[in-house]
């Protein structure tokens, strides 16, 4: 199992930025595939269809990255 998960409480603050990193996963899916998919949006836009789908690309890859660092354990913050 890659993960060793801590079954204690956690703090207020650790909750907190879960909850950040959650939601800012969300919006980045979200808008990577708007940009990639979105009609509306599509027409708006004044890019080709491969800077659409790089730029796209890009959001939903630092999404991933970023919630790939949600997991990461910090040594300073083990009390």
């Amino acid at each position: 199992m890659p993960y060793k998960f801590n079954l204690r409480q956690k703090s207020l603050k650790r909750r907190f930025l879960l909850i950040l990193g959650v939601a800012t996963l969300i919006a980045c899916v979200s808008f990577g595939l708007m940009i990639m998919f979105y009609e509306p949006l599509i027409e708006n836009l004044d890019m080709s269809k491969t800077e659409r789908l790089a730029l796209g690309g890009l959001l939903l890859l630092y999404s991933v990255l970023r919630f790939s660092r949600l997991f990461k354990k910090d040594p300073s913050d083990e009390e």
